[in-house]
């Protein structure tokens, strides 16, 4: 290995099953194509990858290793409910509203790679029950910690995003959602947030968000006290994979009909995500249809299996969620323009690759989306939860051919030049090395 290849050991909740696992994993096999010693540690392991470290659970981890219980998704919980049934002080835990952190597996983390000693020690999500957050004071202490925020979990009480609730700021407690992810059955908010803020007070981290607008939240929150060093680094597209392309060919490929106005919206099971918002973009879908009864209009939901629907003259076709990037691009490759809703975001990485693909994305100006789109150049910004006007963005896209060809060649571009993969990679190579630089002088690096 080349004498200036770092050792990077990168921890989330699973390696290639969801956003931030996306993002993280291909961090992951960025920094390994590169030379770097590059490992992944997770709570439940989805792929065959030797690299991929499972931390182990306290009584149970042999049951992960049989074929039914990887290949059938209902069957990954069995092991995550014999833990709490053989652990009666985590069900405790649970049916009093509390977090629970009692996940030994973590204080060993740093040993669970024989001969591997990381520099740099980079986690994502640690929500998903595998990971004891009480352990961060003595991880940060060992090594320098990046830690990277896809939403706000750390900054709560309970919820990965609050929809409007600021007692995070100030501290938690009567709490006026607890179902919001990650769900609790009782309002034990206030000591949640208590217990965090303890940790975090005894902790150095160094903390990157993919936005401004979560950064900002970041530094009004319980984390920031811990905070040595902070960066905002865009999460990034694979520009090999996500790309404009014959969109004539791409439909064929997947048996869409070539003459329609196709719309496109990602997600993992769209209809009950809790911080997507599908009855805004029916409607909106419903409202297109009824002031352009002549058009045909498919809308592809890319992330659910479920029956068709037929609205006026356009058409709701329900893809399965595709877990091949290449075929996730194809479908955006076939479309027209991106539809994006939501209650919640941080900075959806579907978005970007559907610019990277030359779409115009029309999309709710929530959390980090408005730094993603520029308005009126690259797509349209509407109000959270106003399918009318929704509605109004994608007629003036449908309508003008010209604009439509416009927004998506400068989306393309703006994904070269802000948001690319490439980028991505280097800005936190570059960080890794300033960091190791300043601990090894002994500097104190200042906050951004």
């Amino acid at each position: 290995m080349d004498k200036n290849s770092l050792g990077i050991l990168q921890v989330n909740t699973f390696d290639c099953t969801g956003g931030a696992a996306r993002i993280a994993w291909n961090l992951f096999k960025a920094f390994e194509k590169e030379g770097h010693k590059s490992y992944f540690a997770v709570g439940s392991k989805q792929s065959n990858d030797p690299s991929i470290i499972q931390i182990p659970r306290p009584r149970h981890p042999k049951i992960w290793d049989h074929c039914m219980v990887k290949k059938i998704p209902i069957l990954r919980s069995i092991p995550y409910y014999l833990d709490y049934i053989s652990h009666p002080r985590k069900t405790q835990k649970i049916i009093r509203g509390l977090e629970c952190y009692d996940f030994p597996g973590t204080w060993d983390l740093l040993s669970l790679i024989p001969h591997f000693h990381p520099d740099i020690l980079h986690c994502h999500n640690l929500h998903g029950d595998y990971f004891d957050l009480r352990a961060l004071p003595l991880l940060s202490e060992q090594l320098p910690l990046v830690l990277t925020l896809h939403d706000a979990w750390l900054t709560s009480g309970h919820c990965a995003h609050s929809i409007g609730c600021e007692k995070w700021q100030t501290g938690c407690g009567k709490c006026p959602d607890l179902t919001l992810y990650p769900r609790i059955w009782r309002d034990s908010t206030e000591f949640n947030w208590k217990q965090k803020e303890s940790i975090f007070a005894r902790s150095h981290l160094f903390i990157a968000t993919p936005c401004r607008w979560l950064m900002e939240n970041v530094k009004k929150s319980l984390i920031n006290p811990a905070i040595i060093e902070s960066r905002i680094i865009p999460n990034g597209v694979d520009l090999e994979i996500f790309h404009p392309s014959d969109r004539e060919k791409a439909r064929k490929e997947l048996q869409l009909p070539e003459s329609s106005t196709i719309i496109l919206f990602a997600a993992e099971g769209i209809r009950t995500n809790i911080w997507k918002d599908y009855k805004t973009m029916r409607s909106a879908i419903a409202f297109t249809s009824k002031e352009h009864p002549d058009q045909d209009i498919t809308f592809i939901a890319l992330g659910e299996d479920a029956h068709p629907e037929k609205i006026g003259n356009a058409r709701i076709e329900f893809i399965p969620y595709q877990s091949d990037p290449e075929q996730v691009a194809r479908y955006y490759q076939a479309s027209d323009l991106y539809l994006h809703a939501a209650r919640a975001e941080t900075f959806p990485n579907t978005i970007l690759e559907a610019m990277a693909c030359g779409l115009p994305v029309v999309a709710t100006s929530v959390g980090g989306i408005p730094e993603q789109i520029i308005e009126g150049k690259t797509g349209f910004l509407t109000p959270p939860g106003d399918p009318e006007e929704m509605a109004r963005k994608i007629l003036a896209l449908i309508h003008d051919d010209g604009i439509r060809e416009e927004m998506g060649k400068t989306g393309f571009k703006s994904v070269q030049e802000k948001f690319s993969l490439r980028k991505q990679v280097n800005e936190y190579l570059g960080w890794y090395r300033s960091i190791l630089k300043s601990e090894r002088s002994g500097e104190t690096a200042e906050i951004d």
